[in-house]
């Protein structure tokens, strides 16, 4: 991996008089280092506990290392399409419900996975990236596809891809290959219904080759502005890309000129246009133990008292998106009375988690985990944390990846964070922690910020800190900017 530290090296032992608790980041630490070789850059998985299948994940792993990585892209559907047309065309055998957006696309894809589940639905789910296995891309029945299914549904494909390689003039990429396994797997399966988020865009997307009856279109942000646009309306025509012939659109609150692209498409598309604040949204919404309690008006009446084991008002309004994109899916329209049965709904809502997204991983002192890895998504964590936490004093942990804007995503967390640990995970594509800290310096000043390269050093720094003075009894710790930074910071503290 370059010129970065390599985050294996000797872990040295603990002094005796630190805290006991912190033993667990060793332990973790000297776990990361034993199932070292991340795939893609992506975090390090769980090992399957068979030696046998482990290998064989391994293998397939390693397969799947020589093909473009999810950075690298070309934008066409040929290769995918090509893949669909020798396999039988799976994507075909299931309805699905298509999923884009800049920000809250894997959390709403969940409440949708749940929402469907508890009205006895089988589903299969496809998110990315991953927080720590490959495996969890591909769910069924809300929970990650098992490795020996991975691997099984790998080889039966493999001569598949093959031959498609063979005739194209770039070889599928690693996201097309493994959006190819899903079609497949929820076709095997089979599921009744899949939810499907795109990797990157919509028009181009590998995931693109579905027929959604439903889309369902996250906020619209900066993000990859260098393959998308620069502007919401820009970024907005690719990610248009999903809406088909006839579907229902779901749209979630949009900047103007972004909403304006997406009605035009959804005209042209002749398809029914579902938006948040007008036809469904959030009602009411209170802190509650653990979440939050919200009042939710969907397509088909208002849904009162709903449990949501997830912080902050954007997740909110996601459930919002999540219930309507499953009313459409029922056919429940805004000119019906009737509405899905309550019980179910507060029973599936009450189900959710989301790993990564604001999830407190420690207690004494607390350690949150959040994936933001955008302005947007850090503004959102930040408004998060400050409504449901309380902190004293909060510490932040910051490893991002070199192709963000790091400067608009550490000023997002600048006003709630007291000081700051730079550092980097094993990812090729993390930027180096000195060249971050030199940003984050002219954020939060020299006196607010330390850097430690190593992601279990500044899990310890960032600990220590937070407990080091009576007087912020109350301190928390918040690790973020990135998938890969959690995914890793979940294995360090013992939730590999």
């Amino acid at each position: 991996m370059s010129n970065q530290p390599d985050p294996f090296d000797e872990i040295v032992d603990a002094e005796t008089d630190r805290d006991p608790d912190l033993a667990v980041i060793e332990a973790g630490s000297r776990a990361l280092r034993a199932q070292a070789g991340s795939l893609q850059g992506d975090p390090v998985p769980a090992r399957p506990a068979d030696p046998e299948v482990d290998k064989a994940l391994r293998a397939v792993e390693a397969d799947l290392a020589t093909r473009w990585g999810e950075t690298k892209l070309e934008p066409s559907v040929a290769r995918i399409s090509a893949l669909m047309d020798v396999l039988g065309e799976p994507q075909r055998a299931y309805p699905s419900i298509h999923i884009t957006g800049t920000n809250g696309k894997t959390s709403t894809a969940r409440m949708i996975e749940s929402l469907l589940g508890a009205f006895d639905l089988r589903t299969g789910r496809y998110t990315s990236p991953h927080v720590q296995s490959v495996t969890e891309r591909i769910s069924l029945d809300g929970a990650a596809i098992d490795a020996v299914r991975f691997i099984e549904t790998y080889n039966d494909i493999k001569p598949y891809i093959e031959m498609v390689d063979s005739q194209q003039e770039f070889r599928l990429s690693f996201f097309e290959v493994l959006t190819g396994m899903a079609y497949a797997a929820f076709a095997d399966a089979p599921v009744d219904v899949a939810v499907v988020e795109v990797g990157m865009g919509g028009s181009w997307d590998a995931t693109n080759v579905i027929d959604g009856s439903v889309a369902v279109i996250t906020p619209i942000d900066l993000d990859h502005t260098d393959r998308l646009g620069e502007t919401p309306a820009e970024i907005a025509v690719e990610k248009a890309g999903v809406i088909k012939q006839g579907a229902t659109v779901i749209l979630a609150q949009q900047p103007v000129d972004a909403a304006q692209v997406m009605l035009k498409k959804a005209v042209e598309a002749d398809a029914t246009v579902a938006r948040e604040g007008m036809e469904f949204g959030v009602v009411a919404r209170e802190v509650a133990v653990g979440g939050q309690l919200v009042t939710l008006r969907g397509l088909g009446g208002e849904y009162d008292e709903i449990f949501l084991p997830l912080y902050g008002a954007h997740q909110a309004h996601n459930a919002a998106v999540a219930l309507a994109a499953v009313e459409a899916f029922f056919g429940i329209g805004s000119e019906q009375a009737r509405r899905l049965d309550m019980d179910t709904i507060r029973k599936a809502f009450a189900s959710v988690a989301s790993p990564g997204r604001l999830e407190v991983v420690r207690r004494s002192p607390t350690v949150v985990l959040d994936a933001a890895h955008n302005p947007a998504g850090a503004r959102a964590a930040a408004d998060g944390i400050t409504e449901s936490f309380g902190f004293s004093r909060l510490i932040g942990v910051v490893g991002a990846s070199g192709d963000k804007d790091v400067r608009g995503f550490l000023e997002a967390f600048e006003p709630i964070f007291a000081e700051v640990v730079i550092t980097q995970n094993s990812s090729h594509r993390s930027m180096d922690a000195d060249e971050l800290a030199a940003v984050a310096v002219e954020v939060f000043g020299d006196d607010r910020v330390v850097v430690e390269p190593r992601l279990d050093d500044a899990l310890e720094a960032a600990i220590t800190l937070a407990e080091e003075e009576s007087e912020f009894a109350g301190a928390g710790v918040l690790v973020t900017g990135s998938v890969i930074t959690v995914g890793e910071a979940r294995l360090l503290l013992g939730k590999g």
